[in-house]
């Protein structure tokens, strides 16, 4: 905490002292370009456990002042201190030279010497600066950003992934990533949004505008069919022109009640067709188990307490296969014919039935834990473990395809650990998670019980490493017994238990052999240090 309160304080001067050079202030994406440009690193937003630079800016109120212009774009402005006044004042009286300005001096230096091979456009220095991105380059935009939009903090990884190097602006004479996406404004668009600024293609959001704009089939008025519930749930099916002209026919003729009775079993029997790759009776499987004593990285994503909580594993290949998925399933189903091929009927919503629904805006593989009402439902999310309440409407068949990765989710208990008063209060489950917070963290693998998961964790990233059981114990919090007792929020609710099966049991399934397990002396450089700070565990085989 500590570390993150004196990250703080220098981040708020280095904020402040590129906001007083800017006259006219800075757009988020601007103070992210230029804090890059002056410090050479990105914003450390995950570092603060902040998710966009707007985020980070309300968190600083006396340094910076956000406001927006008329046509809603937020300008952020510093906010003088004692020491910075003299400065402000110079900046307010300076005309118009802002960092902006200052970037293009270069190219208004040569004016003249452009001005005279005027009559030779290819001559002239002012166009040969102007850097530009080759039509190779722009294509893998383009087909990186087709598949679904991107965060602008991700792009160098996600084209590094892609395309086997990192996003080449710099080779092409641009200062920043952004500048060089300015060049190519033409295809791509940048939006700002909570998480951060959003790459998406500009013929994407005019194809989802079309798509809004797109009136809908007309169908028969309400006073024909209002004395007949079973043809106005048929007629709401209707979607091709011969069957809206039966309805039509019929709605002439409901003032013929016998003609009606006769009519309706043998011209409307409409049902939903299920895609034949849709998931119906089908489940997950779990990942493989790890071997006792084993290091190995982890990230904790979901925390109810200590002794109940949910971890992914840390690594190349299962970070990646679980991003590839969401990926995929989001440019799948963010079409809206394709999502509405899959929409689930009411016979189809049941407890244990595994599929996918949206949740800001990205689609997650869930499991229908139990209906709530005629239109909410709880779900259990495979793959991060926590339990949501959700529409019934947003529910989608999930594809077979998304069936072959393992549930990610690993159910975990702290180990050796009981709480020191019967049950976790608050304050104990509030410091775990604040221990775990954004942070990849050393599991030591002690051992499965009841199929869950006991290990102990390591903070290695101070100058000590820390063992949260020896936290949780010196504040008070818990007991260390020296054994596993099975956990009891568990025993009374284990959603991967009830509905995912063990590994291996699936066909065809993607199985992430458990290599994940790091070797002890790249982690652990004494293991009789390690040994003690466990109360004398013998992990380490030496």
């Amino acid at each position: 905490m500590a570390k993150q309160a004196q990250l703080m304080e220098l981040l708020k001067k280095e904020v402040r002292a590129m906001l007083i050079a800017a006259k006219e202030g800075l757009t988020p994406a601007e103070l992210e370009e230029q804090y890059m440009a002056m410090v050479c690193r990105p914003l450390p937003l995950q570092d603060l456990g902040f998710q966009s630079t707007l985020e980070l800016v309300t968190h600083m109120p006396e340094v910076v002042r956000v406001s927006s212009c008329k046509n809603g774009t937020v300008i952020l402005k510093a906010i003088a201190d004692d020491t910075t006044k003299g400065i402000a004042k110079l900046v307010a009286c300076q005309k118009g030279r802002t960092w902006k300005t200052w970037r293009r001096t270069p190219l208004k230096a040569n004016a003249a010497s452009s001005s005279k091979n005027s009559k030779n456009p290819q001559c002239s220095p002012l166009k040969a600066k102007t850097p530009v991105l080759p039509a190779t380059v722009k294509a893998e935009l383009q087909d990186l950003l087709s598949s679904s939009p991107l965060l602008l903090q991700d792009l160098d990884k996600a084209f590094l992934r892609c395309f086997g190097r990192p996003f080449p602006y710099r080779h092409y004479g641009f200062s920043s990533v952004l500048e060089a996406l300015r060049s190519v404004s033409d295809f791509i668009v940048v939006e700002q949004t909570k998480a951060g600024s959003l790459l998406v293609l500009r013929q994407v959001l005019a194809n989802e505008a079309e798509q809004e704009e797109v009136p809908q089939a007309e169908m028969p008025p309400l006073e024909a069919i209002c004395e007949a519930d079973d043809f106005y749930q048929a007629a709401l099916l209707m979607k091709c022109e011969s069957v809206e002209t039966q309805a039509a026919d019929l709605g002439d003729r409901l003032k013929q009640p016998q003609d009606f009775q006769q009519l309706l079993p043998n011209k409307l029997t409409l049902t939903l067709e299920i895609p034949p790759d849709a998931v119906q009776d089908r489940s997950l499987c779990s990942l493989p188990p790890l071997k006792r004593k084993c290091l190995v990285g982890v990230v904790v994503e979901f925390v109810i307490s200590p002794t109940q909580f949910y971890v992914h594993i840390c690594g190349r290949e299962a970070s990646y296969k679980l991003q590839d998925l969401m990926f995929e399933m989001r440019h799948l189903y963010s079409h809206k014919l394709a999502s509405d091929k899959y929409i689930m009927p009411d016979s189809a919503v049941r407890p244990g039935q595994l599929c996918c629904v949206m949740l800001s805006k990205w689609w997650y593989r869930v499991i229908i834990h139990r209906v709530i009402s005629d239109q909410e439902v709880e779900v259990f999310c495979a793959d991060y473990g926590n339990l949501q309440i959700v529409q019934k409407s947003w529910l989608r068949f999930l594809k077979c395809r998304y069936l072959k990765l393992p549930a990610q989710a690993i159910p975990c208990s702290l180990a050796w650990v009981k709480p020191a008063e019967g049950t976790w209060s608050p304050a104990a489950t509030l410091l775990f998670k604040k221990l775990c917070l954004f942070k990849e963290l050393v599991g030591i693998v002690d051992e499965y019980v009841d199929g869950v998961l006991h290990l102990f964790l390591c903070d290695t990233s101070t100058k000590e490493d820390v063992y949260f059981h020896s936290v949780l114990r010196d504040m008070g919090y818990a007991d260390v017994c020296g054994e596993n007792i099975p956990s009891q929020e568990f025993k009374e609710l284990n959603p991967l238990a009830l509905y995912i099966q063990p590994s291996g049991k699936q066909e065809n399934a993607e199985l992430v052999e458990p290599d994940l397990c790091l070797q002890q002396e790249s982690l652990v450089a004494d293991s009789e240090t390690t040994a003690s700070a466990l109360d004398g565990a013998e992990l380490c085989d030496q």
